[in-house]
């Protein structure tokens, strides 16, 4: 049988080599954007309450009407913006899925979507299964800073959409508040979506703000806004997110959403209504992790690697420019086989295979895994 791929330069993801690379090796994993400890314990057993009381069968498809609830009340808090539970507020099985679902929701054939690398990489497949155009705009390193000139220029009859993603993954670089005017100058009076991935709210550096896209009334109305339980919980393996969005587009996204997953796990989205109420655990997470950032930082000061500035999410990229002239996928196997810590090479994030000779290692571990990892680093 002749199988014609629809994804012919797709591979395996690099979270997916990098992970079995380190267990092969025995190596320190900083590679994949998990943590090495486990999600409170208070969560842990709401959820097992949940499952052991009977609550395992389907969740209503926009999810259990408990947690949209939170949801509504925490963007209100932080934000001021209003989503109505019942009708703009979708949980999904996942943040990846959320945004496969709202890329899916408003491209059609032909259209073009920005997408500003280095890019986490389920954001082009999702546009070329719709048949969109992707069409890339580059950070400004070493500061990953947005043009916004360019972006204007990139503007054509064809833009649908353009996709942010801030704290952003890989570099943790965050949007400003000149940012984001420069981005209502540029989409007002236009037909152009604009899907928000903020799955690092919460985890935001050095007393700075989260400009969330739902402070902005002028942007929520054409905007899907995407955050992830699993980051903000230390629970990335429950693989629950949520979109939230204007009633229209929210429509059109549980038309996508309804056939993907159609509902996400039950128990685990009840115990999480009920964590947070626990407000703290969200909002002490930049101070939690600011504190594994700057061990880490500190760490690193006796190696040749050199850290560039983090404002958000849990890693750092870090230039190796002075340990080796190699591409960065040829040094980060080294690392993991030679060396034994793993890391990601942010190439892969660039359609062109951009190479600054960096690479980008994840924090969100004990303070052991850090130290040792480290003690290694500080070797070469």
């Amino acid at each position: 049988m002749n199988l014609q791929t629809k994804l012919p330069d797709v591979g395996v993801t690099i979270f997916t080599v990098m992970s079995q690379m380190a267990n092969e090796s025995g190596a320190i994993n900083l590679s994949q954007g998990f943590p090495d400890f486990d999600a409170p314990a208070a969560l842990v057993d709401k959820a097992a309450a949940y499952m052991g009381s009977g609550h395992n069968q389907y969740a209503p498809m926009q999810g259990v009407m408990p947690l949209r609830e939170k949801i509504a009340a925490k963007t209100k808090m932080l934000y001021g913006a209003e989503y109505d539970p019942v009708s703009e507020i979708t949980v999904t099985s996942g943040a990846t899925e959320a945004l496969f679902a709202a890329i899916t929701a408003v491209v059609n054939p032909g259209d073009e979507v920005l997408v500003f690398e280095p890019a986490y990489d389920s954001y082009v497949p999702a546009i070329l299964l719709n048949g969109g155009k992707p069409v890339f705009l580059q950070y400004k390193f070493p500061e990953y800073k947005i043009d916004w000139n360019q972006v204007a220029d990139a503007i054509t009859g064809k833009t649908r959409l353009i996709i942010l993603n801030s704290p952003h993954n890989p570099s943790g670089a965050i949007l400003d508040t000149q940012d984001i005017a420069a981005l209502t100058d540029i989409v007002r009076d236009s037909n152009i979506f604009i899907v928000s991935d903020e799955v690092y709210e919460h985890i935001v550096f050095d007393g700075r703000r989260h400009e969330s896209i739902t402070r902005y009334p002028e942007l929520v109305a054409r905007s899907f806004v995407i955050s992830s339980f699993g980051k903000t919980y230390h629970a990335t393996g429950w693989k629950i997110g949520y979109c939230v969005a204007p009633k229209k587009l929210s429509v059109e996204f549980q038309k996508i959403h309804q056939f993907v997953t159609f509902a996400s796990n039950t128990p685990i989205q009840l115990a999480l209504a009920d964590f947070m109420d626990n407000t703290a655990a969200y909002l002490d997470l930049g101070a939690f992790y600011q504190k594994r950032r700057d061990l880490f930082v500190d760490l690193l000061a006796g190696s040749r690697f050199k850290p560039s500035a983090c404002l958000g999410t849990y890693f750092l990229m870090v230039d190796y420019s002075e340990i080796s002239d190699e591409p960065d996928m040829d040094f980060a196997k080294r690392l993991t086989r030679k060396y034994g810590v793993a890391a990601i090479p942010p190439s892969v994030f660039y359609h062109n295979h951009i190479d600054h000779k960096v690479v980008r290692f994840c924090f969100a571990k004990r303070d052991e895994t850090l130290k040792e990892a480290a003690r290694i680093l500080c070797q070469i």
